[in-house]
């Protein structure tokens, strides 16, 4: 009997890429047979990248690590989980950091299993040095020129750096 593949769908906006996205991938990777990274298109957050900007940073990124399975990166726009079945993948994978996510994350996947009863959230835990790190908060001392160096890949980095000079 053949197996079968477990692809799951990373859905976020990435804007930037953190080690905490990279550290929820590689737990990820794990446990899945195959991982898409969904960039949003049509957020409802306004982002400092564009969705272009994002794919590039991403794709830097992913090219210098190594992953147990393959990790392709995609956009896509409107439900998540309508894009999960177009994709043939059944599970979601999210980041919880700290009780805040919780409430949000729990109405998101309750939701989502409303829309599709077939596909499984399933939340992962960064590590505790990632635990109150988000795009948000790195966009925030970025624009303070603050040190992000412990949380961001170089070549994010250097991007957000860039445009927060000008």
């Amino acid at each position: 009997m053949a197996k079968k593949k477990r692809l799951a769908i990373y859905p976020g906006t990435f804007d930037p890429v953190t080690h905490g996205h990279l550290d929820i991938l590689s737990r990820a990777a794990a446990i899945f047979d195959g991982i898409i990274i969904a960039v949003s298109k049509n957020s409802t957050k306004k982002t400092t990248f564009s969705l272009e900007e994002r794919i590039a940073l991403l794709k830097s990124v992913i090219k210098q690590k190594r992953f147990p399975c393959p990790i392709t990166i995609e956009t896509f726009s409107g439900l998540v989980v309508n894009y999960a079945k177009k994709r043939g993948a059944r599970i979601l994978v999210r980041g919880l950091r700290a009780v805040s996510d919780f409430e949000y994350e729990f109405q998101m996947a309750l939701m989502n299993r409303h829309q599709a009863s077939d596909i499984e959230t399933v939340f992962l835990m960064p590590d505790e040095k990632y635990v109150y790190l988000s795009s948000s908060m790195a966009r925030e001392v970025a624009h303070h020129q603050g040190d992000l160096k412990a949380f961001l890949p170089p070549i994010a980095l250097q991007a957000v750096r860039k445009k927060f000079s000008s």
